[in-house]
């Protein structure tokens, strides 16, 4: 069953709704004793990573979601606190993934926030997006990327520049784009989550 991590940052209302809508068990994690009742995780999150991390600091779980050894999956910000640093606020993050969320440079073309459909590309073999072709389209929505590294990358994709769509590390996984809002494979990918 998939643990929830709720910290107050944003509406997971959408999230839920596709778990429902699938048929897919969860419950919600307020405290760390919460965390031993469910074999997989999800940190969703949206807005500013900084404040993000400030309300998951103030509920005291950091020290077990960095010892996390199950698979847990960080959505949109979800995903960017699991990096070390971001441009937004100026701000030190869980650090589990030792590269950078940074901004975006607005231009002529490139309008900032990234907001819509965008393709991306797989670069390893994983079970996260099985059945999910190369080229598919999810929905993003973020002024701030992670920036792009072989080591860690799962899916690229480009806006402006090339960044990390998805990351893999050990048993930690994120998604900048939003599953639950991209129509057929983010329910793949969501279900693809649930029997990892």
């Amino acid at each position: 069953m998939i643990g929830i991590i709720t910290y107050g940052a944003g509406n997971i209302f959408s999230l839920t709704a596709a778990l429902d809508r699938l048929g897919i068990p969860y419950g919600m994690i307020n405290k760390a004793e919460d965390f031993d009742l469910y074999d997989r995780y999800i940190i969703p999150g949206v807005g500013h990573a900084g404040a993000a991390m400030q309300k998951l600091e103030q509920t005291g779980l950091v020290p077990t979601i960095k010892a996390l050894n199950k698979p847990t999956l960080g959505i949109c910000v979800g995903m960017q606190l699991l990096t070390s640093y971001s441009e937004e606020g100026d701000s030190n993050l869980l650090n589990i993934f030792p590269i950078k969320t940074l901004k975006f440079k607005e231009s002529n073309t490139y309008k900032v926030p990234h907001t819509g459909w965008n393709q991306v590309f797989p670069e390893k073999e994983n079970p996260l997006f099985k059945n999910i072709p190369s080229g598919s389209h999810f929905y993003f929505v973020h002024s701030y990327f992670i920036e792009y590294n072989k080591a860690y990358t799962l899916l690229a994709a480009t806006y402006n520049n090339e960044f990390s769509a998805s990351i893999w590390h050990d048993n930690f996984y994120g998604v900048q784009f939003h599953p639950e809002k991209s129509g057929v494979h983010g329910e793949t990918l969501l279900t693809n989550f649930s029997k990892i």
